[in-house]
């Protein structure tokens, strides 16, 4: 074909399960798939919406994993994720083989290798596709989608979820890997409003604008990537002196370890604890696999 799809490809038929904040735009996007959407919520309205938007309505999920090959499902936790796949009237009493489900929901890795092999027994597949970039990320069809399971299921949802993703990621070959990956990204992401708090009480004792502060942070996060532009390599290892990211690093650790004896100094003036940068002080440089420097306290 002359775009480069193929035939399974072009002719899987798609359900989606939970139209929410999330799931809805992810579906109106999906819903432009040639090979069709069905759609199922419990909100007949979220349904209407969808069905405007191009989808078809099924009236139970037994119905939509009849008339879908690629299932997405994004609902809130494992005990609904578990209800959707196995219950009563679920996706499996329907779902006939080679079927693909991925799981959306931030449920926990060990929920998605227990649904998994359930659904094996029945020869449908079950991945975990956890979603970074939110609401904002669905909308404008950027979202980040981390894949755990084969390589072959993946590669069968590259064409489709293209409408919904603008990073899809192969997490890797075991179910459960992509939610791992999702757990680490959010422990940076739910980390960092922490960190986030603990500049804005600095700031507000030192008499700045914490508004204006918030501004700084954005913008030059935005040149500079944030935290995430120092997950450079492929391991945490120290780095030994001949490595080329060692003389990369070490300016960067003398830099961030400057500025942050300089903000707890501050801190100490003020009398606000900072424990966040105490702690950042402390790891700085193992952190960043390099060595401090002779005379360091720490």
């Amino acid at each position: 074909m002359s775009d480069g799809s193929t035939p399974s490809t072009k002719r899987a038929r798609l359900g989606y399960v939970g139209l929410g904040n999330i799931g809805g735009p992810m579906a109106a996007s999906l819903a432009k798939w040639d090979g069709g959407l069905t759609v199922f919520d419990i909100s007949r309205e979220a349904m209407a919406t969808l069905v405007d938007q191009g989808a078809v309505a099924a009236s139970s999920l037994s119905e939509l994993a009849a008339n879908a090959d690629i299932i997405g499902i994004c609902v809130l936790n494992d005990e609904q994720v578990r209800t959707v796949v196995t219950g009563d009237g679920g996706l499996l009493e329907t779902a006939g083989p080679g079927t693909i489900i991925t799981v959306h929901s931030t449920i926990s890795p060990q929920t998605a290798v227990d649904l998994a092999a359930t659904c094996a027994a029945k020869d449908v597949t079950l991945l975990d596709a956890p979603i970074s970039g939110g609401a904002a990320g669905a909308e404008q069809g950027r979202l980040a989608v981390m894949v755990g399971g084969d390589r072959a299921s993946y590669e069968r949802l590259k064409e489709p979820f293209g409408l919904v993703a603008g990073m899809l990621v192969h997490a890797g070959n075991d179910v459960g890997s992509g939610t791992k990956m999702k757990l680490a990204r959010n422990l940076l992401h739910f980390i960092s409003f922490n960190a986030a708090a603990e500049a804005s009480r600095l700031a507000e004792a030192a008499g700045i604008s914490i508004t204006k502060l918030g501004k700084v942070v954005r913008h030059t996060d935005a040149i500079t990537g944030g935290a995430g532009s120092i997950i450079l390599r492929d391991t945490t290892a120290p780095i030994e002196p001949d490595d080329f990211w060692y003389d990369v690093l070490m300016p960067v650790r003398g830099l961030g370890e400057k500025d942050l004896s300089l903000a707890l100094e501050l801190g100490r003036e003020l009398a606000v604890d900072l424990p966040l940068a105490e702690i950042a002080r402390r790891d700085f440089a193992a952190g960043l696999g390099v060595p401090h420097l002779e005379g360091d306290a720490t």
